[in-house]
């Protein structure tokens, strides 16, 4: 065998390597695989410069040595007197290896010699070497390169490997033009460049909410280095941005994520400081990559930082930055924070501006000022839950992406127009075999059907026409704007290598032809849309509002339509479905009128009500009616039953329980539902049955709008509607109940007397703080004749829509509605047995007649009182029935959909 004299020490650091992952292994035999390893594993190689011109995923290469490894069975077992043996193979190897470095010329065996060795011998790593095309030809020609010293870059690749393998630089991305540009964050920026000049200390860690742009930041500061807009110590910098992820992935063995990382550390400090490294989410290197008896990589990074030969960025929310670095004084004092605030409805819109051609590039759509105002005005009232400008942006490129969908498809106008004539051909064929016989009807048909298949066709050739023209004219803008863009940066590279020549001819050649070509595009495709407009290409607030409205559930008439109008109108529209209470219409309208003129406080929810009053006289219906107006759903309601708080620990269902406590992560019923829904009612049922713990949590909601869950997140009631509801004084009204109702013009005075007593009972059982809070205690009327009739009404009227989408129509005399509006109202229940008369006496003889097909389509339904003997009685009710046209009756649940919506 070859004496290890003859072998560089490169040579012997592999061959000794290989025997210590045979040790780890427990094995007793060195393979060819081992050393494979053990060469591929070496820093600072030849075998390494070659793997890395060749492009080869060293990464993915080691793994799968390693489990080549773990595949084969010939190692063995370590014997127990510790004897390691090679393997004949790898002896063939190491033999072959002296003879490849006489036929070069070499008078030492080295690492390179080696591997050639390994592609010669047969073995499991010549195998797994060809797997990844790593061929002899291919290596031999490298290595004459190398020495030839005809390769200067890869020596400069191999200087900052693990640099450019495991970050990403935002200077080369910003010379590049690939970064987004950074818009009113110079302060923040400036601050960055002041810590960074610092002599010691020199390490800022930007600590904000998500989405505020800590990251754009990052990269704006990259923008200012790459245009050479930074003070001369930061002039010749790069910044580097860590993949951690990349970093960690694949480090099967203790010690492979320490030695990466250390590497990048050494490279770093070797640069003499022209390297800051910026750590996104710098938080999650506390405790990455640590193991028993290692070090994790904040405690790594944590000498180089002291020392200043490392400069970083962090950047990590509030919350994270908390939990993680603030717990480590020592990492805690290496960094300078930098806090970053959510930016101003002015200054997100101005950052949406700057944003806004880089999106009409991309998606080839036209941003209107319109949307990005509605962007970050809609985003910043109805997405609580995240910040600017991130949310608004999302809303821009979601609005975008969805536009840039719909003009790549056929449009909406055509696909109708198409799926027309597909109808009437089927139409056509079906009629067809009658029109043969002697069917004149049929045959007339078919001329009609025939006409108008031809009409409609004629009508799609002129809608294609005009769509294949407005696509070809947008895709040609499209065009031209890349086209601009590409002049533009090609115009700035010119300017940066002082290449004036090329800068002026694109400056004043190519761009101004550019832009004269897009403006003659522009006014082409309002030409063609002048008289009607197939394809839409540009951006509007309704776009933003469909979105918000995907994401939040809240309709978008309800967002665009203007406030003050809205509100103006809420009293009659309240009025519409509530009866008899308009004095209790009249103060909740009042409040939240207050609320959104901007006179009451706006750290208060928009209105907080208690209600009271017997039951069904209408106090959950104007709750619901509220819901729909405001919100426009009746489901915007978080109901919470108060008898399920009576003990003082179940106040923890509210806001969550406390850390160590069984449910701790599952939050807090109410501030869970709210923090996903702020734009609400929250309805607490029956408050007086809670425990008075449970108050103290209701002072923080009704005086400061927020509420603090058990994990610490601040949960925003400024957006919600509190009404609560109790049955204190109730005894009070029930006497008053039992004087009858109906005549209280008469009996006004005692009534008055009725709320007062009320008043006083709800002052004894309340605290002052708590009632002082309420914006209005609203006791609702008891409700007279006049009212149910009107109640009689309104649910009559639904029934009337129900059956009308069957083409029935239900009629009903004045004695009718006299009779349900007498025994739908009981002075212990209110109105409420309404809905139980209307289906006994109406809705379920209705049904039967439908069911039984004694009234068809077009048919009506007279219901009068019992007064004539021969006619169909029913009770009390006589049913006058006029059939109808023949045709089936569509529905499967008769009485379900009549009595739908029939409820007070």
């Amino acid at each position: 065998m070859t004496p290890f004299n003859q072998f560089t020490t490169k040579a012997k650091e592999v061959i000794r390597k290989a025997h210590e992952l045979v040790i780890e292994r427990s094995q007793n035999h060195v393979e060819p695989l081992h050393l494979l390893a053990a060469l591929i594993l070496q820093e600072e190689s030849m075998v390494a410069s070659i793997l890395d011109k060749m492009e080869v995923d060293t990464i993915l290469l080691t793994d799968s040595i390693f489990e080549a490894m773990e595949g084969t069975a010939s190692g063995g077992t370590m014997s127990p007197s510790y004897q390691i043996f090679l393997t004949p193979e790898l002896a063939q190897i190491i033999e072959h290896s002296s003879k490849v470095a006489k036929s070069m010329n070499d008078e030492f065996v080295s690492t390179e010699h080696i591997f050639i060795a390994c592609l010669d011998i047969p073995s499991l790593a010549k195998d797994t070497l060809s797997r990844f095309k790593i061929e002899k030809e291919k290596v031999l020609f490298l290595i004459q390169e190398i020495k030839q010293g005809r390769m200067p870059e890869t020596k400069t690749y191999r200087k900052n490997k693990n640099i450019l393998k495991y970050t990403r630089s935002l200077t080369k991305l910003a010379r590049e033009n690939k970064l987004d540009p950074v818009i009113g964050r110079d302060e923040e920026i400036s601050r960055i460049i002041q810590i960074l000049s610092r002599r010691t200390k020199n390490n800022p860690i930007l600590i904000g909410e998500a989405g505020v742009g800590k990251t754009a930041i990052a990269e704006g500061l990259a923008m200012r280095v790459a245009s050479g807009n930074a003070p001369e110590s930061l002039k010749d910098k790069e910044i580097v941005s860590l993949d951690l992820g990349l970093l960690v992935a694949g480090t099967k063995y203790r010690g492979e994520f320490e030695e990466r990382l250390k590497n990048i550390i050494k490279e770093i400090e070797k640069s003499d400081g022209k390297i800051i490294l910026f750590i996104d989410e710098i938080h999650t290197i506390v405790g990455a990559g640590s193991a028993e008896g290692s070090l994790d990589a904040s405690n790594m990074l944590k000498p180089p930082l002291s020392r200043g030969e490392l400069r970083a960025i962090g950047a990590t929310t509030i919350k994270e930055y908390q939990k993680h670095i603030e717990k480590d004084p020592a990492l805690t004092r290496r960094f300078q924070s930098v806090f970053i605030s959510e930016p101003s409805i002015d200054d997100a819109t101005t950052i949406l501006r700057g944003l806004k051609e880089k999106y009409e590039l991309y998606h080839g759509v036209r941003i209107t000022d319109d949307a990005i105002k509605a962007a970050v005005v809609l985003s910043a009232r109805y997405i609580a839950d995240r910040f600017l400008p991130d949310k608004a942006v999302d809303l821009i490129d979601e609005a975008s992406s969805h536009l840039k969908i719909s003009l790549e498809n056929m449009p909406p106008v055509l696909q109708e127009t198409n799926s027309k004539v597909i109808k009437l051909e089927i139409e056509k064929e079906a009629l067809k075999k009658e029109a043969k016989g002697k069917n004149s009807k049929a045959k007339t048909r078919l001329q009609e059907i025939e006409k108008e298949i031809a009409d409609l066709r004629e009508k799609t050739r002129e809608i294609d026409l005009k769509w294949k023209n407005e696509k070809e004219s947008v895709g040609e803008i499209k065009r031209i704007k890349k086209e601009l863009e590409f002049a533009r940066l090609e115009a700035e590279e010119a300017e940066a290598r002082v290449d004036l020549g090329k800068a002026a001819e694109v400056r004043y050649g190519q761009i101004p032809a550019l832009e004269k070509s897009l403006d003659a595009n522009m006014k082409k495709l309002k030409k063609l849309q002048s008289s009607r407009r197939i394809l839409k290409e540009e951006i509007t607030e309704n776009d933003i509002a469909n979105i918000v409205a995907k994401w939040t559930g809240i309709p978008v008439s309800r967002m665009l339509e203007e406030e003050a109008e809205k509100l103006s109108r809420m009293e009659d529209e309240l009025k519409k479905r509530i009866v008899g209470q308009d004095e209790a219409v009249k103060k909740i309208a009042d409040t939240i009128k207050r609320s959104r003129a901007g006179i009451s406080d706006p750290n208060k929810p928009i209105g907080s009500f208690i209600f009271l009053g017997p039951t069904g006289v209408g106090k959950t219906e104007l709750t619901k009616a509220l819901a729909e107006f405001m919100f426009d759903d009746e489901k915007a309601l978080i109901r919470v039953d108060m008898s399920e708080f009576m003990e003082k620990h179940s106040v923890s269902k509210l806001i969550g329980a406390p850390p160590g406590y069984v449910g701790f992560d599952d939050g807090g019923g109410l501030t869970e539902m709210v923090r996903h829904r702020p734009y609400s009612i929250v309805l607490f049922d029956e408050i007086e049955k809670a425990h008075p713990e449970v108050f103290n949590v209701f002072l923080q909601v009704l005086d400061n709008g927020r509420l603090t869950d058990s994990k610490g997140r601040t949960v925003n009631f400024k957006n919600t509607i509190i009404i609560m509801t109790s049955n204190i004084g109730a005894n009070y009204i029930d006497k008053m109940e039992k004087m009858g109702f109906g005549d209280r013009d008469i009996k006004g005075g005692e009534y008055a007397g009725v709320k007062e007593k009320v008043m006083e009972a709800m002052k004894d059982f309340f605290r002052p703080e708590f009632l002082n809070r309420v914006d209005d205690i609203v006791i609702f009327d008891i409700l007279p004749m006049e009212a149910i009739r009107e109640i009689v009404k309104i649910q009559i009227d639904l029934v009337r829509e129900r059956l009308a989408i069957k083409e029935i129509s239900l009629e009903l005399t004045d004695e009718v509605y006299e009779y349900l509006a007498k025994e739908g109202y009981n002075p212990q229940y209110g109105a409420r047995p309404l809905k139980r008369v209307i289906q006994n006496k109406i809705l379920n003889q209705v049904a039967s007649f439908i069911i039984s097909k004694e009234i068809l389509k077009g048919g009506v339904v007279s219901v009068s009182v019992k007064n004539d003997p021969s006619k169909t009685d029913v009770g009390e009710f006589v049913f006058d029935i006029k059939k109808g046209r023949r045709g089936a009756i569509i529905g499967s649940s008769i009485l379900e959909t009549l009595s739908a919506g029939v409820g007070v």
